[in-house]
C-alpha cells in the first residue's frame, strides 16, 4: 500500500464519510481545530516572547514554561485529533495539496526545534532565572518556534485555496 491508498483508505473510513457527508460535522471540527490552535500558538509564542527578551521578562522562563506548556500540550492533542478527522474527510485531496504539505513540513520542523530545544539550552534554564538575556540557543528556539508556528497557521489557512 502506497500513501496515495492510504489517503483513499481513509478517506473511506467511516469516520472520514460521516465529516465529509455531514452539513454541521466539518464546521464543527474546525472550529474546535482553531480552539487548538489558539491554545497551542498562544502559549508557545507567549514562552517564545520571553525566550526573545520581548515579554514577560519578569517572569523565569522555568515557572513560565511550567504554567504554560501544559496548555500546549492540550492544543497539541487537540490539533492532532480534530486533524485527523478534517484529513480522513478529503484525504485524497490533501494528498497532493502543496498548502497541506508546507503544513506538515512545518510541524516535523517545529517539533524537531522543541525537540533539540528542550534537550540542550533548557536544562539549564534553572541558572538563567529572572535574566532578561536568554542564552543564544534559547533565543534561536524561541525564534524559530514562534516563525514556525505562524507559518503552521498561514499554510493551514492556504489548504482551501491551493
Amino acid at each position: 500500500m502506497n500513501l496515495f491508498d492510504f489517503c483513499r483508505w481513509l478517506e473511506q473510513t467511516s469516520a472520514g464519510t460521516q465529516v465529509r457527508s455531514s452539513l454541521w460535522l466539518f464546521p464543527m471540527i474546525e472550529t474546535i481545530h482553531l480552539f487548538g490552535i489558539v491554545a497551542l500558538v498562544g502559549s508557545t509564542s507567549a514562552l517564545d516572547l520571553r525566550l526573545l527578551g520581548l515579554a514577560l521578562r519578569e517572569q523565569s522562563v522555568k515557572n513560565l514554561a511550567r504554567r504554560l506548556l501544559p496548555w500546549a500540550w492540550v492544543g497539541f492533542a487537540v490539533q492532532v485529533v480534530t486533524g485527523i478527522l478534517l484529513v480522513a474527510s478529503e484525504a485524497t485531496k490533501m494528498f497532493d495539496n502543496l498548502g497541506f504539505r508546507i503544513k506538515m513540513a512545518l510541524i516535523l520542523l517545529a517539533g524537531a526545534n522543541a525537540l533539540v530545544f528542550h534537550s540542550t539550552a533548557y536544562r539549564s534554564a534553572e541558572q538563567w532565572g529572572e535574566t532578561r538575556t536568554m542564552p543564544l540557543g534559547a533565543k534561536l528556539a524561541g525564534g524559530f518556534s514562534i516563525l514556525l508556528w505562524f507559518g503552521i497557521v498561514a499554510a493551514g489557512r492556504w489548504i482551501a485555496y491551493l
